[in-house]
């Protein structure tokens, strides 16, 4: 266990604080128990679909309010890293939804497919042949080929439904290129969210449901990690994750009694 004392929690949403549209707890009580003990939160997801208002939203609805700035997106991730490689913006060519078109669009990126800079992949419930098709041209010319993040599946009432991984992993099949990831396994997400609250790695505790995104990137980040068996990984999945993570716990109130 680190020594460095705990001064914040990196919180995972799906699966962490809510599933769908239901709260996981009491999400007012368990955020005024985190306040309690002194410990800043910032929320980290792969979900590359909505936007940050719409987040802000989606807390409105379980009564919190929770400043903007504190919500990171793969999305939002992305087009800044970007920015900050093209400063005056330029074209893109978008594989996604409104969540990650918008995040590009305020970096001042335009979805085209002529003079691309790079090809941007996220989840698209609206996928269609020619947009693989479109994006694979670009990218087997040399456009930077970039993803959102690589979750495979997604939860559904109906079980597991492919995720923005599932298009990463047809565009790689027919461009024979790999694409840069931003989202959980990889750091950056993490990073964003540390600068925000401008703390060390080992001063945080990244908290989520996936032991193969949100444990690894943690761990790669170099915070300390914590599953909770409320969303999508059951306890023997958890632990025999190598390296185990810190914490394995039922859920996030539970977590909180314990730190």
């Amino acid at each position: 266990m680190p020594s460095a004392k705990l001064r914040a929690l990196l919180l995972d949403m799906d699966g962490v604080l809510w599933r769908d549209t239901e709260p996981i707890g009491d999400l007012a009580a368990i955020m005024k128990k985190i306040a309690a003990k002194g410990l800043r939160t910032a929320f980290v997801t792969n979900n590359a679909t909505r936007t940050v208002e719409q987040y802000q939203e989606k807390f409105l609805g379980f009564g919190l309010e929770i400043p903007a700035e504190q919500i990171h997106t793969s999305a939002k991730v992305a087009a800044h890293l970007l920015g900050e490689q093209y400063q005056c913006g330029g074209h893109v060519y978008v594989i996604g939804e409104r969540g990650l078109v918008e995040a590009l669009q305020e970096k001042g990126f335009k979805n085209t497919d002529t003079d691309c800079l790079a090809v941007v992949v996220g989840l698209d419930r609206e996928l269609t042949y020619d947009k693989l098709a479109t994006a694979t041209h670009l990218i087997r010319s040399g456009v930077a080929f970039i993803g959102t993040n690589p979750d495979r599946t997604l939860p559904s009432p109906n079980g597991e439904v492919p995720g923005a991984g599932s298009i990463l992993a047809a565009l790689e099949a027919a461009s024979d290129v790999k694409p840069i990831i931003i989202g959980k396994p990889e750091r950056a997400l993490l990073d964003s969210a540390l600068a925000q609250l401008v703390v060390q790695p080992a001063e945080a505790l990244m908290v989520g449901d996936r032991v193969e995104t949100d444990v690894a990137a943690g761990q790669k980040a170099g915070c300390r990690t914590a599953l909770l068996l409320s969303g999508v990984t059951s306890e023997t999945s958890a632990r025999a994750w190598q390296p185990a993570p810190d914490y394995i716990e039922k859920d996030l109130e539970r977590l909180i009694d314990k730190i």
